[in-house]
């Protein structure tokens, strides 16, 4: 008897690549959005280290298949295989759309509503800390937390970098500013876009994306992938082998950065005191801070059934 295309292992796999597309659109809009990162939405909605690991096989993969060698190659295809392609490609094209539809429409609400997003964002990070502390195993040492000082003091000093002016760039800092802003798709609490704003190119690179300037974004690209390739080795190195500081480093990271989104600061990026009326703020702020340890709690309570 043939099986029927609706039965439940069916309707399962599709129901699962319709959540993968939906977390790819949360990575790809935090990408566009100043103050979030793409890679601390993959911790929190717990794809993380799949995607490292998928990530760092396809870099390995491709170095040997270019390397235009018969035993490379089969080296590379083993290194293919290891890629978990049905979580990486609906990823991937939520991300896309998501890139293309938050220039064109996610953006203009943050210019209207600047300071409730801010807040909304900041809720989000500081509640999502559980997640990087929670995989770092807990039962921190006097050292980790000087680390994760550390790695704070970072990520405050860099959203620090007054902003610069937008102005037409070349095609080597349009390289430059992709190979570093991509890094934060796989390091939770730097935000690309907060690189980009910094090197005065945040606005040249969401007008390239919304005319569809193929050169500009073509050289992005190229940088992105070079600046890609890389650092995801290193980073599955220190998962694999340094696993607990490198938690440690994030969740400092991700604490540091909260200062990008602290909602009342001028053009240039410094801080102001916080409005009289700053209600709207804190409920954006509670709001998002409550979904996402709701979420986690859920998360938890699922897992531990999956192992009963």
């Amino acid at each position: 008897m043939n099986s029927s295309p609706f039965e439940p292992s069916v309707l399962k796999r599709f129901g699962q690549f319709l959540f993968d597309i939906f977390r790819g659109l949360l990575m790809g809009v935090a990408e566009v959005l100043p103050g979030i990162s793409g890679g601390t939405v993959a911790l929190i909605i717990g794809i993380y280290e799949r995607v490292v690991f998928s990530a760092s096989q396809a870099v390995k993969g491709f170095v040997l298949f270019v390397s235009f060698k018969k035993a490379n190659w089969i080296k590379a295809r083993e290194k293919f295989s290891h890629i978990d392609w049905p979580l990486l490609i609906p990823l991937l094209i939520g991300m896309v759309i998501a890139i293309l539809g938050s220039s064109a429409a996610v953006y203009p609400l943050i210019i209207a509503f600047p300071t409730i997003t801010s807040a909304a964002f900041a809720g989000l990070i500081l509640a999502s800390l559980v997640v990087p502390i929670k995989l770092s195993g807990g039962n921190w040492q006097l050292k980790h937390y000087l680390i994760a000082a550390l790695a704070a003091s970072f990520a405050f000093t860099l959203t620090s970098i007054p902003r610069s002016t937008d102005t037409e760039p070349s095609e080597i800092l349009i390289f430059v500013s992709a190979a570093l802003a991509i890094c934060a798709l796989s390091l939770p609490g730097v935000s690309g876009s907060n690189v980009l704003i910094a090197m005065g190119m945040f606005t040249p690179v969401l007008l390239a994306v919304n005319t569809l300037d193929f050169r500009y974004l073509g050289i992005f690209m190229l940088g992105a992938i070079v600046g890609f390739a890389s650092f995801v080795g290193v980073l599955q190195w220190l998962l694999e082998n340094r696993r607990k500081a490198t938690f440690v480093v994030m969740a400092g990271l991700m604490f540091g950065s909260v200062r990008a989104l602290w909602p009342w600061q001028t053009e240039s990026g410094a801080l102001l005191p916080a409005s009289s009326s700053f209600i709207p703020e804190l409920v954006a702020f509670l709001a998002c801070a409550f979904f996402v340890l709701a979420m986690t709690w859920f998360e938890t309570r699922l897992s531990n059934r999956k192992l009963a």
